[in-house]
């Protein structure tokens, strides 16, 4: 990470990159997106789909253009130093918003502290690198424009050393604009949100009646502790390149992956 990424990661609990993507791996992400979210879900291979039409399983594994960015070198790097050089994929979902549909679900404020308790999730500074256990990186396919809805994070709430009062921001419940602290985070298409699970973050309402929101949702952590979504399956495997089934896999504590030592991976 550069001076300035981490500087800005550790004071607000996420980063946004800007034109990350290329020109060219737009167009490949956006047509995969499409063709996914346009394909029957009888036709679909087994463990893929999804019965609510927003989260869409294993999306990352639909295409090996959206494969690709599971190791883009504009964050791969971020990836390594937030691991300790050990990280590991848990899973890689597609997240699609609708014009006027409505996802009660996403629209609730959040976090690891919330959701699995104090000490599961962690954070840590030592030696000018930054160290987490548990984040998410979102490239995205379309514009957010503000007032369009879509994330939401509390800045700098990775670091409260207090639980949230239930009697803040509606109780947790987000609607069309953010509340109070809060800031609605809108990417350009191409650009990258990297976000630590620690910090508070939710969806609003999305508003655009033309235009849908699409992303990856990418969730690194440890390769030696336990997550994700279980054994891998023989149809996600098969699908997979040896390099993503690499990063997948469990470790031990000590162990480096061999492809964590490249500074550039390319899908095989």
């Amino acid at each position: 990470m550069t001076p300035e990424q981490r500087y800005l990661f550790d004071l607000n609990g996420f980063l946004h990159l800007e034109n990350v993507l290329s020109d060219a791996e737009l167009e490949k992400c956006r047509e995969a997106t499409d063709r996914y979210m346009n394909t029957p879900l009888e036709e679909l291979p087994p463990d893929f789909g999804t019965a609510n039409r927003i989260g869409y399983d294993h999306g990352f594994a639909w295409d090996k253009a959206l494969e690709a960015l599971v190791f883009h070198p504009a964050y791969w790097v971020i990836v390594k130093e937030l691991t300790n050089n050990r990280p590991r994929l848990k899973s890689g979902t597609m997240l699609v918003n609708l014009p006027g549909q409505e996802y009660e679900n996403q629209r609730v404020l959040h976090c690891a502290r919330d959701d699995f308790g104090r000490y599961v999730t962690q954070y840590d500074v030592r030696n000018d690198r930054i160290f987490c256990n548990d984040f998410v990186i979102f490239p995205y396919f379309w514009d957010v424009n503000p007032g369009d809805g879509g994330l939401v994070v509390l800045p700098g709430s990775h670091k409260s050393e207090f639980d949230r009062p239930k009697t803040l921001f509606d109780g947790g419940i987000l609607g069309d604009t953010p509340p109070q602290y809060a800031l609605n985070v809108t990417p350009k298409a191409g650009d990258v949100v990297i976000l630590t699970e620690l910090t508070t973050h939710g969806t609003l309402r999305w508003q655009p009646t033309e235009r849908k929101r699409a992303t990856l949702i990418l969730r690194y952590g440890l390769q030696y502790l336990p997550g994700g979504k279980g054994p891998m399956s023989d149809t996600l495997r098969e699908r997979l390149s040896p390099e993503t089934v690499e990063l997948m896999a469990q470790g031990g504590y000590q162990d480096i992956k061999e492809i964590v030592q490249r500074d550039v991976v390319t899908l095989s």
